[in-house]
């Protein structure tokens, strides 16, 4: 299907060389989805890691080793990057609590 521009006296079709650039443009867009959902999921992943930057500083704060299953939890958010579905099929790691 051609592509066209709207204008006030109706569609104008592409002209060969708008149809080349449209068609660089959109193949570069496709090229880039893997690190458009690489940023994405990076994103979560830090989110969920200062969300349990608490835990940290509260075993910090009062000379206590950090919990097992909370430091297992942090570890697998900074290994999220390196699961074999990544980054379009993550399995996400689940708080300790399920918080």
């Amino acid at each position: 299907m051609p592509r066209h521009h709207m204008t006030a006296e109706g569609p104008i079709p592409f002209t060969p060389e708008e149809e080349a650039r449209r068609d660089a443009e959109d193949a570069a867009w496709a090229a880039g989805e893997n690190d458009r959902l690489a940023a994405e999921a990076r994103k979560k992943r830090n989110a969920l890691l200062t969300s349990s930057d608490w835990v940290v500083t509260k075993a910090a704060e009062s000379s206590a080793p950090l919990d097992f299953e909370w430091a297992s939890y942090r570890q697998a958010l900074r290994d999220v990057p390196q699961q074999s579905g990544f980054p379009a099929n993550i399995d996400w790691p689940v708080a300790p609590g399920g918080a």
